[in-house]
């Protein structure tokens, strides 16, 4: 007996001194903590996220790209009636390139707050760029603290170059089961001092500084994921398990999860990287592509050669092979083997940057299994594109969506919220005429979005080297403030006050009356920001939104300035006089 006791003691005592040390580490301040959500410094009764969170998945010298998460507030104390929804995902669900305008949550939370006029209601944002399902699963169990009433998902396109991805430069190991003890790791002080004196150790040689570079450009350590490849599936595996034991934990805790499928360019969007044409069948794709653009159709010669091309490229596994047959068949009215070949190419494209279609498999699969919603935000972007052809009429490149596209997006996880009647009673749904009007997005944050993309196709892999980005001359005074907002010689606050100081000047109430919603739901801490918005409704004779804002406003804290004083007094009276 004393012997188990002695080896009991000894095995306890390195982890004695682990746990002392991490405390010691903590209570001194050395480490990092990147919580998602923190106290709002402004307003205490609100929690902000975090936007630095993607720091808490590296050690402290790494250098990373610029990926920085929307800033999003929330009550700390969540009221009885209200309506909490968390979005999760990466660079589409986060609204790029066009900011938190186009984001799903800011999208939908300006007509859900239409829909249920008289409850708050809060869809926060924890979408960022890059990321993919390891970070999805890292926050599940912050995100089930502040007890969302749903969590909506749009996620899969990173499982192979995104952040800690299978072919990523960011890779922290082969392992899915080790990356995910890294992950938890890192939130240990003691882990983090001890990575930063392994690093300071092994400096690594300083390459060449890519600062300047986009993260497409930087990101890809692996150029070449042969479809069915160990590492393509090492990829898919990746995101079945970590998007398993992210449903899971939601099933577990009683929160209702709808994840969508996900869309990519596949008309108009080449593939990046291909295994090349066979040189016999480089002549005759001329040759039908010729005769496509003499005739604008194919003769049964053509059609019977295109056949045969169609039967050569399933053994070739080229994805401009693919791509080329997709184009000729889009040209001659056949949309349907059109569809078939360009699918084609995307999964054959070797630099993954669009998810394969297993991964919507995948989706559609762990939908079912863990009882979720399918948002089959697919099949609304086929079903609103000519002939059913994903391609630039709703897509900006490979995949981020345009404006319509976005609302599109919104408008496929509004209804199905609707279907399932989640929320409460749906008794004044919002048509998508008037959503569409109202859209929480300026024409200056459009324009800064189509010059962002600029900047995007000006490097790699859409050049082979980078290239110097021309923007074209300014046309109107929202393209010059849509412009210095990219070159960040205007912040986003300062933007949205020039548009209420010009649309007041024009006497476009309208259009004001947008800019001022827009300002206080992304500040619905700032008292001022949503009386200016309340008063506003209340001329347009929308008193039961203007209740809401009215509320936020006095939702401050305990004023210390004759302003702040009377902005409360205001919103108390505006409030008493509705209430009567």
């Amino acid at each position: 007996m004393r012997i188990w006791i002695f080896r009991a003691i000894a095995l306890a005592l390195p982890l004695l001194v682990v746990v002392l040390a991490e405390l010691a580490l903590r209570a001194t301040g050395a480490g990092d903590n990147w919580p998602l959500f923190k106290p709002n410094p402004a307003n205490p009764a609100y929690l902000v996220t975090e936007t630095d969170i993607v720091k808490r998945y590296f050690a402290n010298n790494t250098q990373l790209p610029t990926v920085k998460m929307e800033p999003g507030f929330l009550l700390a104390d969540q009221p009885d009636n209200a309506i909490r929804l968390v979005v999760q995902g990466g660079s589409t669900a986060a609204g790029y390139p066009y900011g938190g305008g186009a984001s799903l949550a800011t999208m939908l939370e300006q007509r859900l707050s239409r829909t249920f006029p008289g409850q708050r209601v809060e869809v926060v944002n924890t979408a960022l760029a890059a990321v993919n399902s390891y970070t999805l699963l890292d926050l599940a169990d912050e995100i089930i603290a502040i007890k969302p009433d749903a969590v909506l998902i749009y996620s899969g396109h990173n499982e192979y170059l995104g952040l800690l991805g299978v072919g990523s430069h960011y890779l922290a190991s082969q392992s899915p089961a080790a990356t995910r003890l890294i992950i938890s790791l890192r939130k240990l002080h003691s882990f983090q001092l001890m990575e930063q004196l392994y690093q300071q150790l092994n400096q690594p040689l300083q390459g060449a500084d890519e600062s300047s570079r986009t993260f497409m450009a930087r990101v890809a350590r692996e150029k070449n994921i042969v479809l069915d490849s160990a590492q393509y599936q090492a990829g898919l595996q990746q995101f079945d398990a970590n998007i398993s034991r992210l449903l899971a934990k939601y099933q577990r805790a009683g929160i209702p999860v709808y994840i969508s499928t996900l869309v990519s360019n596949v008309a108009d969007q080449p593939p990046f990287n291909s295994k090349p044409i066979p040189a016999m069948a480089a002549p005759l794709l001329q040759q039908l592509a010729k005769a496509n653009t003499e005739t604008g159709a194919a003769n049964s010669t053509d059609a019977a050669l295109l056949a045969t091309l169609t039967l050569q490229a399933a053994a070739e596994h080229s994805a401009d092979f693919h791509y080329q047959l997709g184009q000729h068949y889009q040209r001659c009215g056949q949309p349907e083997q059109a569809k078939s070949q360009f699918l084609l190419a995307k999964d054959h494209d070797l630099l993954r940057f669009r998810a394969p279609e297993a991964i919507n498999q995948k989706i559609r699969e762990l939908a079912s299994r863990y009882n979720a919603t399918l948002v089959d935000s697919e099949a609304a972007f086929i079903a609103n594109s000519p002939a059913g052809l994903l391609g630039n009429n709703l897509l900006l490149e490979h995949l981020h969506p345009n404006v319509q596209g976005y609302f599109l997006l919104a408008d496929s996880f509004y209804k199905a919220l609707g279907r399932n009647q989640a929320l409460g009673s749906w008794q004044k749904p919002v048509p998508p005429e008037i959503a569409w009007q109202e859209r929480p997005i300026t024409p200056a944050e459009e324009y800064a979005g189509y010059l962002r993309i600029l900047q995007l196709k000006a490097d790699y892999p859409f050049s082979p080297e980078p290239q110097q980005v021309q923007f074209p001359p300014a046309q109107t005074v929202q393209q010059q403030w849509g412009q210095a907002y990219v070159e960040g010689n205007l912040d986003w606050l300062s933007l949205q006050n020039r548009n209420a100081q010009y649309y007041h000047q024009q006497g476009d109430g309208d259009m004001l009356l947008k800019i001022l919603k827009i300002i206080a739901d992304a500040l619905p801490h700032d008292a001022n920001a949503n009386l200016q918005a309340a008063q506003i409704l209340l001329k347009a004779g929308r008193t039961g939104e203007a209740k809401g804002y009215l509320q936020r406003a006095l939702l401050t804290p305990a004023p210390v300035t004759e302003p702040q004083q009377a902005t409360r007094q205001q919103a108390k009276q505006l409030l008493s006089t509705l209430a009567h």
